[in-house]
């Protein structure tokens, strides 16, 4: 079962951020890490956040080993679009659009062993509520 996380509304064109997720596509999640911190570019940033939400999503709400994560697919889509005017010669309005995009982050690696509750912890909590 693969884990993801989303980031949605980012202010950076999907153009820009394409060229810094095809450097981590297919990569081990702290390879990836490793890379993005080095990465002279804003949009690096954006999708270390997105990478480290996914691992944070696959540790704690699934159960997988951080160390084992790789990242299954990242997807980089247009997101909502803000049309402005800017001024231009002789009173006339220039059009352009500040961009944004939706990251989305698929990470799948080894799950941990489910956790198996002790006979002696069951008989305190029932010796517990018997006493009360």
């Amino acid at each position: 079962m693969s884990v993801q996380a989303i980031a949605k509304g980012v202010k950076i064109s999907p153009r820009k951020i394409s060229v810094v997720a095809a450097l981590v596509r297919g990569r081990s999640v702290d390879d990836a890490i490793t890379i993005l911190e080095h990465t002279p570019r804003r949009s690096a940033l954006a999708v270390k956040k997105a990478i480290m939400s996914a691992r944070a999503n696959a540790d704690y709400n699934h159960n997988y080993k951080p160390s084992s994560l790789r990242i299954v697919e990242i997807s980089i889509t247009p997101g909502p679009r803000l049309k402005r005017f800017r001024p231009a010669a002789r009173g006339s309005a220039l059009p352009f659009e500040k961009k944004s995009s939706h990251i989305r982050v698929v990470v799948d690696g080894e799950q941990r062993p489910a956790k198996t509750t002790s006979k002696a912890v069951t008989k305190k909590t029932n010796e517990v509520k018997e006493t009360a």
